[in-house]
């Protein structure tokens, strides 16, 4: 299958019925699911950019590594991506804003395929959208040492490997998590990541079964 057929069979298929928390939920915490947090008067709205680009005959796209700081996120593998600010005139807008901000991409650039189902992620309190998009070409990254560690360029048949998919112990501010993950390049996914690229591998099975 080519990259254009890809994206375009994927485009096609975020236009259908998502399969939103199903995926997520293969995904989520023991504990996540015990405690069914929902969102509030005070939950910030944000987005993330997961693109797509083509190099060497795959189909690839980036991952970072958050810096360690004092936060919740801190040290955790993530898409590029943020808070809505005011200035934006959508979500679409948050996502590729903060995506040129975070790895350099160039925003104008980036088509946008569709959307995943909204998350939301109760230790930050942000409602999340995931946006799928795609270049026509391999980026050049310029990631921003203030938000980014680390750019991981992951083939697309290296997430669809179910070997990658594993349950390990965390810790988060002091309590255990029995949390699902993707082992990526010796890097562990879990938590909203991870249960934003179960759905995206959810639709793409689907897709080939089209």
């Amino acid at each position: 299958m080519t990259f254009f057929e890809f994206t375009n069979l994927l485009q096609q298929q975020l236009r259908l019925p998502l399969p939103g928390e199903a995926a997520h939920q293969k995904m989520a915490s023991a504990k996540r699911l015990q405690l069914q947090v929902q969102p509030n008067e005070r939950t910030h709205r944000s987005a993330i950019l997961i693109l797509f680009y083509q190099h060497q005959d795959a189909f690839w796209l980036p991952l970072i590594l958050r810096p360690k700081y004092d936060g919740v996120h801190a040290g955790q593998m993530a898409f590029p991506g943020g808070r809505f600010e005011k200035t934006d005139e959508s979500l679409l807008r948050t996502a590729l804003r903060e995506a040129q901000e975070e790895i350099g991409i160039k925003a104008t650039d980036v088509q946008i395929l569709g959307v995943l189902s909204e998350l939301f992620i109760p230790p930050s309190n942000f409602y999340v959208l995931p946006v799928v998009g795609k270049l026509a070409y391999k980026p050049d990254f310029y990631p921003d040492a203030r938000e980014v560690e680390r750019i991981f360029e992951v083939n697309l048949k290296e997430i669809m490997n179910e070997d990658i998919v594993g349950l390990t112990q965390i810790e988060v501010r002091g309590i255990q998590l029995d949390a699902p993950f993707y082992l990526i390049q010796d890097h562990k996914v879990w938590g909203a990541t991870a249960m934003m690229l179960s759905e995206l591998l959810t639709v793409i099975a689907q897709m080939s079964l089209r």
